[in-house]
């Protein structure tokens, strides 16, 4: 047995295709799992200190800067507030898609090899868990920052929502990158 055969049947939920690629666990899935726990967490605390200590719903919005407040909106849709769902069957159909594009991602994140490419991967991942709990828990997405400049006024997002755009630009700027690269693959 080789040393790498060795390695990964001594981990357990570790399996392999025919072909001998990793489909659950890969050599940076630890790091994805950590950074992806670490934005879930991030996110979901700061939701639910701004729900339940400061109860925002009754007691905001609250002026920050002259260009940002924090104020509470629950988008039952997707990313700027797109395809709102009123109904049960749709806030359901929401949460099997970010369950299958959340799969979908941990299994894309088991077959690279880039940390880059890897913590991109990982911050969609923790914002796409964090705003589907809320979805779960709350029927939709708890959005709380609201930028503004005179007239024009940012949709109102969450650190999910920052997560996830990070790892997208982050997947982006890869695909760029002379080079063999992951995100092209």
């Amino acid at each position: 047995m080789t040393q790498r055969e060795n390695d990964t049947s001594m981990e357990p939920g570790r399996e392999e295709q025919a072909d001998g690629n990793v489909w659950l666990w890969g050599s940076l899935s630890r790091f994805v799992a950590v950074v992806a726990l670490i934005g879930l967490l991030i996110d979901q605390a700061t939701k639910l200190w701004l729900l339940h200590v400061v109860d925002l719903g009754m007691t905001g919005p609250y002026r920050v800067l002259p260009v940002l407040d924090i104020v509470l909106v629950w988008n039952r849709g997707i990313s700027y507030g797109l395809f709102q769902q009123d109904s049960d069957l749709g806030r359901w159909l929401l949460v099997c898609v970010t369950v299958a594009a959340t799969l979908a991602l941990w299994v894309w994140s088991t077959r690279v090899s880039d940390r880059f490419v890897a913590l991109a991967l990982a911050l969609v991942i923790g914002g796409a868990l964090g705003n589907g709990i809320d979805r779960l828990v709350y029927g939709a997405v708890v959005d709380f920052v609201h930028f503004h400049v005179g007239t024009f006024s940012w949709y109102v997002f969450n650190l999910a929502d920052v997560w996830i755009v990070s790892g997208v630009i982050g997947l982006l700027i890869d695909s760029f990158r002379p080079g063999p690269n992951s995100a092209a693959k």
